[in-house]
């Protein structure tokens, strides 16, 4: 092989191991019941979040009309109701599901947490490789609200 070849070849290389670096770690665990936050987005544009206090990551919580118990129960069947999904652990006031990619099959986490105070669901939904997701973490989001708010307003 070509020394020209064998250079080529590792600049390819490792062009394609920066593209699947995570930009974050996978979350351990989801959100504790009765925490007061969701794990913050990392500085890349693949993930958004209701506590995110910039634009480029910020989307609105999920407002809770009636009973907040019902809510969370409602947001289950909704996510398990989306293609590719797994629940991962749910509780009263949290819940945390694994979205996985048609084709790549990348894996991206989705975070809800019940704040019954506020009426509001917080809500995260972060990529775990990658750096730009495309906008399918906000899509993602948006698709829970539309549904939600078909269905329980």
């Amino acid at each position: 092989m070509s020394h020209r070849l064998s250079v080529t070849l590792a600049i390819a290389g490792s062009l394609a191991a920066l593209s699947c670096t995570p930009s974050a770690p996978p979350p351990r665990q989801p959100s504790t019941p009765g925490a007061p936050f969701l794990a913050p987005c990392p500085v890349s544009p693949n993930c958004v979040s209701s506590q995110a206090a910039d634009a480029e990551h910020h989307v609105e919580p999920l407002r809770i009309a009636g009973d907040p118990s019902q809510a969370m129960d409602e947001l289950r069947r909704i996510i398990e109701s989306l293609p590719r999904t797994r629940i991962v652990a749910a509780s009263d006031s949290a819940l945390h599901a694994e979205f996985t990619s048609f084709v790549f099959r990348f894996i991206d986490d989705v975070d809800l947490q019940l704040d019954a105070g506020s009426h509001v669901v917080q809500i995260r939904s972060a990529s775990r490789t990658g750096y730009s997701d495309l906008g399918a973490n906000r899509r993602r989001v948006e698709t829970i609200r539309e549904a939600f708010e078909r269905r329980h307003s």
